[in-house]
Formats: C-alpha cells, structure tokens, sequence
C-alpha cells in the first residue's frame, strides 16, 4: 500500500498512515517551518543543521521561493513564494529522485507544475513505478472554516479543498481522504444564501470520478486522550467502488446507497439535492451501527484515553518518580508512544507568580463545576464582586497558590487556605483576566480540542502551575516520544499569520492514532479488491 499525502504539516497523518502499513511516495507542506519537522523525523534530514553548515538538503525540494540558500528559505513567508517560474526551484529533471522526498510549497504551484511536465505527472500517476497509487490524502488549511476562525464563502484557504480535487484528478489514485475541521459542517450563510461547504466538496470529488463518503468522526473514539470532532471524505473511485462492492456487507450496502445516487447524479449533469445526501456522525445513534459493522469501525473501536494517562507519567514537579498512570494506558497509546526515551521538546514555559495563582484558581475551578466557574469568571473578568453562598462553600476547601501575593501564612508549597469569603472574593480580585477560552485541564476525560496556543490550557496537577509543554500537547495529540518537533517554539503577533512553530505544528496536525485507523479503514477496503 502507498500513498501521497498533501498539507503533510508536521506529518501526524503520514506517520498513522506509515503505522498502518503505508508507504510513502511524496508529501507536500506549504510551511518550510512545519516542513521541517517533517523532514527530520521521516527522512533523517536536519535541515537546520544543513543551513548553518550553509550545506544544501537533498531530501526536500522547493516549488518556488525568493531565496537560493537554505537558511533564508526556512523563515521565508510561504505567502509570498513568487509565481512558479519566476522563483528559486530545485525541483529535479528526472521525476524518480522525487520518490518518497518532501515538496515544500503552494499546491496551487504544484497543480501547475503538473499540467507543465507530463513526465513528472505519469511518475506520480503510476506511483514511482508501483503501477497505481492507493491513497492520496492530506487536510487543507481550515481557518476559514473554523467556528473559531473568520467564516467566509470566497476566503482564498476556501480554494484549497478544491486544489486538492485538481490534484487527485491528474493523479486518478484509488482512495482519497480529505479530513477537515468539524466547522465545515456548519453553513456559511452569505445574502440570505445557505453555503454547505461539506456538500460543495463532495460534489467536487464526485466531478472528478469519486464516490464521496462524508462522515463526522472524532478522535477520542479512535484512541487519542482528546475530545477532537472531524470532518473526513473518503472517496472511491468509481471502477474501485464496482469492484469492491461486490463484497460489501449489509451496513457497507446501506453506508454506499446515497453516495451512489449522488455520484450517478453529479455524473449526468443534475442539480443534487442537499437533503438527500447525509453526512454519517458517530454522534448520532442511528448512524453509529454503520460505523460499528462495516469497514469503517477502526474509527469507533478503542477505548477512551484520559489527560491523566496521557500525560500523567512526565510531570515535572511530582514528587513521585514514577506514575500508576502509565501502567493503565489502552494498548493501542502504549504503543504508539514507544519505548521510553528522554524526552525531547519537553521544556517548560515560564511564567510569573500571578499567572501562576491564576492557574491555581482555573484547577480549582475545574473542579467545582460550571456554576462555581461562572462565578468566580465574573470577578476574574471585573464584572462582579461577590459570590453565592454555595459556590463559597465548596471553594473554601481548596488551598490557593500564595507566592508573590501579601499572604505571609502559606504552607511550605507555597499554598494557602481561605477562611472568609471577603478575603478570598479579594484574593479573586487581585487576578484579572481578559482571555475567554483558557482553563484547567480535567484529568479524567480526555482533553479539549482547542489546542493549537499554548495558553489554551492549563495543567491539572497543582504542582505543575503552568501550560502544557510542546511534549504533553504531542502526547495528548497521540504523537510518540521519539518524534521530535523542530524549529521555533513558539511565535506572536504579526508573525503568527505565517509562521508555523511547534506548539502549531502540534495542535494543527491529524492525530496519528487517528490516522492509524483512517489507514486500516482504507485498508479494509483494500482487502475487498
């Protein structure tokens, strides 16, 4: 089995599809900064190394950029790679040294550069000699489809999907998975017209020969510690469906009716009807027999994972040298972290007495549920000065962090117990905050989805006052230790626009654990050929 993979980031995709059984024979990243991580852990290369050596790679190649050196390309502003042509290329004559390399650059390049060299695009179709490619897979940029982000119709990231249609046409591979942020669910409502972009790429694909199945999925169910919902595409192209068809199985059957209709419809030139084609969702009971007995299962079968097995182990204060935690793991996380290694990318933020309290009072807070927190957020937020009996009472039975606050009884921690409700709304009070989304981790349930900043969240443990490193958001992400995350740390301000450090890198990449059972769904229907 083989595959191409396209947005490969920093490779959490491509590294569940190679555990899978996947080989694989070209990725493409826009962002040198993400592909460089990618470089160094699936092709060995040390690109940053290489640049101060003022050496040149010879695994990685770029489309087009404004800079001959390597040193300046890996903080060159993908956004502003010249036109194809008019830039730096080493892209090489002879389409075989191409095989299982990196292409850094924009896909609307790469698209061109197909349509331009029909010997590179004969490679790629006939998989570097392999006859077929299997999958072509990859997650477009999804800002723009993000509840998070700005949701905008004719967003210029809104073409990327389409792009990848593009590509998947000039390569005719037998699988394709798009996988997508669960936003694109969600219509863009623009002059009183509803725009399903789910729908308008599926009808893309179905254009292109292939039979869509769109499901809303979430990683949790696949085994990875995190509460993450997804969109996925699988398509099938149309002579591979005829024949793997033939063995479906009744749940197979029914998974495929709509989808067929859709495609025969798009096929012949009709106007489709948005009410007739589902998008299958683990969610929802009916749908989930579908999941549970087809092809599809891998993505439902595991057990749930929670922050504390995740992470519980590499905690940096505990006075505890080892963790019970790690011996209660689901097989299939234990052996997606590896054997224990020293960890790399494990570095702590630092942070300053009162952000330290503050995070004291998110752990607290976690603990006491919604309507304590709701509460104890308005006086955070300078929106209220005073708390309701029931709420005092169960937020007197905590201890707070004191250090750098006028509290000259705390214990030796540094902790400090609140005996009246005046004193502690004072000690509330005294840490402000403007940020809406940060909080405490839970440590029995997996973790939130939103994790891509590093102030999103903070540690459960009380003595690990601080945001989580870029090792325990990998491992949360279901990454094994003996990845390791390259280039900056961490970036801010204008530079966030462009620049993908590896906090980002992290939280933007497919988790690999979910790729893993993306991989054997695909090669389950493999299996049906």
């Amino acid at each position: 089995m083989n595959h191409i993979e396209l947005f490969a980031g920093c490779g959490g995709l491509s590294l569940g599809l190679e555990l899978a059984g996947f080989e694989l024979l070209l990725a493409n990243e826009l962002s040198p900064m993400a592909g460089e991580t990618f470089a160094f852990n699936f092709l060995k290369e040390n690109l940053e190394a290489l640049a101060e050596k003022g050496e040149s790679q010879s695994n990685v190649f770029w489309l087009s950029s404004k800079y001959p050196d390597l040193e300046r390309r890996l903080r060159e502003n993908p956004f502003e790679y010249p036109e194809l042509g008019k830039g730096e290329s080493d892209i090489p004559n002879n389409p075989n040294e191409l095989k299982g390399k990196l292409i850094v650059g924009n896909i609307i390049h790469l698209n061109q550069l197909l349509n331009r060299n029909p010997k590179l695009k004969e490679a790629l179709g006939k998989g570097f000699n392999n006859k077929e490619v299997d999958l072509v897979s990859g997650g477009p940029p999804c800002q723009s489809f993000s509840l998070a982000g700005l949701r905008r119709k004719d967003c210029d990231k809104n073409i990327l999907p389409w792009e990848f249609a593009n590509f998947v046409d000039h390569i005719q591979p037998k699988f394709v998975v798009l996988e997508n942020v669960t936003g694109i669910l969600r219509a863009f409502n623009e002059g009183g017209v509803s725009y399903h972009a789910w729908f308008e790429i599926a009808k893309a694909f179905a254009k292109k020969g292939y039979i869509p199945l769109c499901l809303h999925i979430n990683a949790r169910l696949a085994g990875v510690p995190q509460n993450r919902p997804r969109f996925v595409m699988l398509g099938i192209r149309k002579d591979i469906h005829k024949k793997a068809s033939k063995k479906f199985n009744h749940a197979e059957t029914e998974l495929f009716k709509p989808c067929e209709v859709l495609f025969n419809e798009i096929q012949e030139g009709k106007t489709v009807n948005f009410a007739g084609y589902p998008c299958y969702d683990v969610k929802k009971n009916k749908d989930i027999d579908l999941f549970e007995n087809s092809f599809l299962s891998p993505l439902v079968n595991s057990r749930e994972v929670s922050v504390r097995q995740a992470i519980g182990d590499i905690r940096l204060n505990s006075r505890s040298s080892k963790s019970k935690y790690v011996r209660d793991l689901t097989s299939s996380f234990r052996g997606i972290l590896g054997k224990p290694t020293a960890l790399e990318n494990h570095v702590p933020r630092t942070h300053n007495p009162l952000v330290k309290r503050r995070f004291r009072i998110y752990q607290v807070v976690q603990k006491c549920g919604k309507e304590v927190g709701k509460e104890v957020f308005a006086i955070l937020k300078e929106k209220e000065n005073s708390l309701s009996e029931q709420s005092w009472q169960k937020l007197k039975d905590f201890e707070y962090f004191a250090e750098g606050a006028d509290y000259a009884e705390s214990n030796e921690d540094g902790f400090i117990s609140f005996g009246e409700k005046a004193e502690f709304i004072k000690y509330l009070a005294g840490h402000p905050t403007k940020k809406q989304t940060q909080k405490s981790l839970d440590p029995d349930l997996p973790a939130p989805a939103a994790l891509s900043i590093p102030d999103d969240a903070c540690h459960y443990d009380h003595q690990e006052l601080r945001t989580l490193t870029v090792r325990e958001m990998a491992r949360i992400q279901s990454f094994p230790d003996n990845f390791e995350f390259r280039s900056k740390v961490t970036t801010g301000g204008k530079m966030r626009r462009f620049e993908v450090p590896q906090y980002t890198q992290v939280g933007n990449a497919v988790p690999p654990l979910l790729g893993v059972a993306i991989g054997t769904t695909i090669k389950n229907l493999l299996n049906k050929l």
